[in-house]
């Protein structure tokens, strides 16, 4: 098997660049096989953030070559009885992870079609048996590598289990309603401030809106409305001055909202996941 016959291996992780982690996952891959290719997703992951890790999947994973192995490690139970898995996804890709939580996007969106349990005892980095806290060097990464290389087959990843005992997180579904579009902050952007929903465009078109309509928006956290406004829904972001809020639709198909060169996240204090509820309608068009 040559080198550009070999699976890519794509790292993910909340491990920062701030100490050796990621150079030592890094160099357990070439001791393995020195030919295998490695990139970064990223290793910004907010610390023990597992529902960030599956989003982060689901938005970069669909966009790299069929066969590529994608490691994601975020795992605020390392060592203890979570299962360490290999999962294969229905567009060809594998995913290597703690069985956390960290699919849950992929599950919903893409499809799981296949799920093994990894054998520490054939795929764990026998030099390192010593520790259970580096499991992203030790397991993940090595079985990673294992398997890209050849020397192990997918079945001699470690026994299969069934895909619908795969942990997936509470997530609400998009819904529309007598013109009432909801769903959920299902991310933000840490470098922009965009928030992004988990309601797709065509959701939008459903309910009779187009680009040029003013929204009215409210966005609720818990019992709380952080955010109560309007806005138009746009092509791009420079539709409006700098400053103003727009609602667009971003590079996975959701409607997003946010403010034209500046944060909308920091402006209002505003966070993800299922407790962060968000509700669009065509806004009146008496209001002012």
């Amino acid at each position: 098997m040559g080198r550009y016959d070999k699976p890519i291996l794509v790292f993910q992780t909340d491990f920062t660049y701030a100490e050796g982690a990621v150079s030592s996952m890094y160099g357990v891959v070439k001791c393995v096989d020195r030919e295998l290719e490695i990139f970064d997703g990223t290793h910004y992951i907010p610390r023990y953030d597992v529902w960030s890790a599956s989003y982060r999947l689901y938005q970069s994973l669909p966009f790299w070559p069929e066969g590529t192995i994608y490691v994601s490690v975020v795992d605020p139970g390392v060592g203890t009885p979570r299962r360490a898995c290999m999962a294969k996804t229905a567009s060809g890709h594998i995913v290597v992870t703690p069985d956390n939580g960290a699919l849950t996007h992929l599950a919903r969106y893409m499809g799981i079609t296949e799920v093994r349990e990894i054998d520490e005892a054939v795929n764990r980095n026998p030099n390192t048996r010593g520790t259970s806290v580096f499991h992203g060097r030790d397991l993940f990464g090595y079985a990673a590598a294992r398997l890209a290389s050849g020397l192990i087959s997918w079945e001699e990843v470690g026994p299969a289990y069934p895909v619908d005992e795969v942990v997936c997180l509470p997530m609400a579904e998009p819904a529309l309603e007598d013109g009432l579009l909801t769903g959920i902050v299902d991310i933000i952007d840490p470098n922009f401030g965009n928030a992004w929903t988990n309601i797709p465009i065509s959701l939008f078109e459903r309910a009779g809106l187009s680009y040029g309509d003013r929204l009215h928006l409210i966005l609720e956290h818990g019992d709380e409305v952080v955010l109560d406004t309007e806005l138009p829904l746009c092509h791009t972001f420079g539709e409006v001055e700098a400053g103003e809020l727009l609602a667009y639709t971003n590079e996975l198909m959701n409607v997003s909202f946010t403010m034209n060169q500046a944060s909308i996240v920091e402006r209002y204090g505003i966070g993800f996941g299922g407790d962060w509820r968000v509700a669009f309608e065509k806004a009146s068009e008496t209001s002012i």
